[in-house]
């Protein structure tokens, strides 16, 4: 009987993880269909390169959406990357129990928060702010990556601080043993020993920025166009397909899901390079 439940068990396991690839196939099979004759119909120098999007005179370029993801997910890295990592080291090693029991439902607080909530938040607080004290309409690329590095902070320190305690004691007592402070023996023992799961937090937290839509909607500005300074008003890949997928047909639409295709390429190029980084680290 026993082996009877464990054959069952393993069988519901398999179609599970089945079901899973499938539906990764069946995405990509409909992207790649539906997108990559819309790229060879408008001439991929035109869509990859074109810096002018007018739909209405068939006019597809995506590359001020590419540029603009590029920069609002590169703003966001800088942000939330080091005070996430930061803010892991302290929860694992630095933080008083008190303290601690504080913050981590705080952290998890922010991973449930809407992305729409982040938005609105960005639309009445940040942006007035940005508007005021810097210059600009205040809806520009800043703005968008200071709420995408807000954003992604819940899951760089969940997978960071995760990754540290994993990390056995007998490393930090090593260094200590050895002579070295307490700080020292985190950030120069327990850090290198934890820089696998460190990096698989940051390849989530790029994903999480560069796929993010509403937010960057609301304080972004929508602007088609290639930002020359911080101040600009931007357009990503996910916001132009939103914000037209809904009235668009014929050539329009499957342009829109032309960019879904060069925005899956692009989230895949970026796993396969941290990828390949995390392994030449190891």
């Amino acid at each position: 009987m026993k082996q009877f439940k464990e054959k069952i068990m393993k069988a519901v396991f398999l179609i599970a993880a089945c079901a899973s690839i499938i539906a990764v196939v069946l995405i990509c099979v409909f992207l790649f269909a539906s997108g990559v004759p819309a790229i060879g119909e408008i001439g991929p120098v035109k869509f990859l390169f074109g810096t002018v999007w007018k739909p209405l005179n068939n006019i597809f370029g995506i590359f001020p959406m590419i540029v603009g993801s590029i920069y609002v997910t590169a703003g966001a890295i800088v942000i939330g990357v080091p005070i996430g990592i930061l803010c892991a080291v302290y929860m694992a090693r630095f933080c008083p129990k008190k303290l601690y029991k504080i913050l981590k439902p705080a952290v998890d607080l922010l991973a449930g928060i809407p992305s729409i909530v982040y938005g609105f938040f960005g639309l009445v607080v940040m942006v007035p702010f940005i508007r005021e004290m810097i210059g600009g309409s205040g809806k520009s690329v800043l703005t968008a990556s200071i709420i995408l590095g807000i954003m992604i902070l819940p899951t760089i320190i969940g997978v960071s601080e995760a990754a540290i305690r994993a990390v056995p004691d007998s490393y930090y007592e090593g260094a200590l043993a050895l002579g070295a402070t307490h700080e020292r023996s985190v950030f120069f023992t327990l850090l290198p020993a934890a820089k696998s799961g460190i990096l698989a937090s940051v390849i989530l937290g790029v994903g999480r920025a560069i796929g993010e839509t509403m937010a960057v909607i609301m304080v972004a500005g929508n602007q088609a166009i290639i930002p020359d300074s911080l101040l600009s008003g931007v357009r990503t890949m996910t916001a132009n397909i939103v914000l037209e997928m809904g009235y668009a047909t014929n050539l329009h639409r499957e342009a829109l899901i032309a960019t879904a295709v060069v925005l899956f390429v692009f989230i895949l190029i970026i796993n396969l390079s941290f990828s390949a980084f995390k392994r030449r680290a190891a």
